[in-house]
């Protein structure tokens, strides 16, 4: 089992950047699938990104192909997602789930969810 944190939300003008983490807890992190996903008010929840155990293999979804990169530490422990060139349309609760089935960007692929952080971007 392991627990997933979120942290590095906030509010952005377009354009701008922003770093996500997710500290995973557990000795059996470096042996899932890590995602990122994301879900804005009335929308259905949506795979972003996502990264094999050992780092080497990443997918995105296409609408943040070229902007987003999805990296993770396994001795920290630690997912990220650097968000570059920011748009409004990335407004949503980010979240990072760990999965040991497929590296996909499906969310029933993964067990394991965090709380959340919020992404903020204004026009």
């Amino acid at each position: 089992q392991v627990q997933l944190v979120e942290s590095g939300g906030g509010s952005v003008q377009a354009g701008g950047s922003l770093r996500l983490s997710c500290a995973g807890s557990g000795s059996s992190y470096r042996r899932y699938c890590m995602a990122w996903f994301r879900q804005a008010p009335g929308k259905e929840r949506e795979g972003v990104a996502s990264i094999d155990t050992g780092g080497g293999g990443t997918n995105y979804a296409d609408s943040v192909k070229g902007r987003f990169t999805i990296s993770r530490d396994n001795y920290k422990n630690t997912l990220y997602l650097q968000m570059n060139s920011l748009r409004p349309e990335d407004t949503a609760m980010y979240y990072c789930a760990a999965g040991d089935a497929y590296c996909s960007i499906l969310d029933f692929d993964y067990k394991y969810w965090g709380q959340g952080t919020q992404v903020t971007v204004s026009s």
